[in-house]
């Protein structure tokens, strides 16, 4: 957790963090959230900034190192000087364990209790607290894998919105880069396959359309797989998806589920006999590869990414390395899409705010939102409004083979479709 120290040492050193206070920047006590002059969470010299991560779930699954990624680039904001003069006080991340009342129970923590002007990063497969957040006016920013990232006023997707409304956008990364692998759609069958979860259910419709749209024709798309525990036998499952494209396999088995569950699925299929393409948007981990049984059954495994992969030779990959680093107390640590996830939602919370300018309000940061716009970062071209209710369009595919990732369809930006 990384908190301000208040002693002179500290504020001299490179990435000390001002000790935050509820006053507004006039000096006048908190008032209503986004009142001219009084933002909650914001003092003289400090932003006070907060975060909402399932660091453990039922399944064993966490999204801890969503933190470390958010702090890494909190580091690097205050080292050069915050954010137009003012320090980020970063209280790390409340734990949700992926469940809806303890996701909210955080939310309503961070603002009534904590007092934070923003939430950055919010990462779980549930996000119960999305209306409260909006209510109160604060700033909130994820992966918008989930439908509260589309249409919201303050809530932003680090890389837009991936789960839109009708009349939003698609982004076709996964499908067009199946196709490509593939040697095209036409023609060729996809199972999809997902949790019985919100995220999974949404996952399900979208990338359905998706892939329909790509020119695939979709034998299976269902959130069949309990969302609480990891099935303990997956032959039923197998069966389904076997026997899905008229009575015969599909051409690829596309998850939209976490790592404990694609272990099992995935084990279970090429025991079967399969042979088809396996893809999911989740398993690019260094750390899955120390365990010799998890590297064999994500072997040979197409991984859906929204960002540069860490195989970049692009500097701002460089820089993420060269932050993470530091945040790990200069260790070297195995990088993983968590961590990316929260550097990238802390990233675009911190480059809306920059241009918000001096007098940080809600108000202020919002206008500022409504006119932001940057290109070549780590997610591509982002920009807002267009960010909560389309995606920025940008991905990649990497493939795990004999124990290291490679890229298999290299990052690009592809136009959207529309989802109807």
């Amino acid at each position: 957790m990384l908190r301000p120290i208040r002693t002179l040492a500290a504020a001299a050193a490179a990435l000390a963090l001002v000790s935050a206070c509820n006053s507004a920047s006039n000096g006048s006590s908190p008032g209503k959230p986004g009142a001219a002059g009084n933002s909650r969470g914001v003092s003289a010299g400090s932003i006070k900034v907060g975060g909402i991560v399932s660091m453990t779930s039922a399944s064993g699954y966490s999204k801890k190192d969503t933190d470390l990624g958010a702090k890494a680039r909190y580091l690097r904001a205050n080292a050069e000087g915050g954010i137009n003069g003012r320090k980020i006080d970063y209280l790390g991340a409340e734990d949700d364990g992926q469940d809806p009342a303890k996701n909210m129970a955080a939310a309503r923590k961070l603002v009534q209790q904590d007092k934070v002007f923003a939430v950055a990063p919010m990462s779980s497969v549930t996000f119960s607290g999305a209306d409260f957040l909006e209510q109160e006016k604060v700033p909130t920013f994820g992966w918008g894998t989930l439908p509260s990232f589309c249409g919201p006023k303050y809530i932003y997707g680090f890389n837009g919105c991936l789960v839109p409304s009708p009349g939003g956008t698609l982004n076709q990364t996964w499908p067009e880069g199946i196709g490509r692998l593939l040697g095209g759609a036409q023609g060729k069958s996809v199972a999809v396959i997902a949790n019985d979860s919100d995220a999974g259910k949404f996952g399900i419709r979208t990338f359905q359309q998706g892939f329909a749209a790509a020119g695939f024709k979709v034998s299976y798309a269902k959130a069949s797989v309990p969302a609480t525990a990891v099935p303990s036998d997956w032959s039923a499952y197998v069966k389904d998806l076997l026997e899905s494209n008229d009575g015969k396999a599909p051409d690829a088995v596309v998850s939209v589920m976490q790592t404990p569950n694609n272990i099992g699925l995935f084990t279970a299929l090429k025991r079967s006999g399969y042979r088809g393409l396996l893809s999911d948007p989740t398993d690019y981990d260094p750390g899955l590869l120390t365990k010799d049984a998890t590297k064999q059954a994500l072997d040979g495994v197409h991984v859906l990414l929204q960002f540069q992969p860490f195989e970049s030779a692009d500097p701002k990959m460089a820089q993420f390395k060269t932050d993470i680093k530091a945040a790990a107390g200069g260790q070297e640590v195995p990088l993983n899409m968590h961590m990316l996830t929260g550097y990238m939602s802390a990233d675009l919370f911190v480059s809306i705010a920059q241009k918000a300018g001096k007098e940080l309000t809600v108000e202020s940061f919002q206008a500022a939102a409504q006119g932001f716009s940057d290109t070549g970062t780590l997610v591509g071209d982002r920009s807002e409004p267009k960010g909560q209710k389309d995606s920025f369009g940008c991905g990649a595919l990497v493939q795990l083979r004999g124990g290291a990732y490679e890229v298999s369809v290299p990052f690009s930006c592809r136009q959207p479709i529309p989802f109807k």
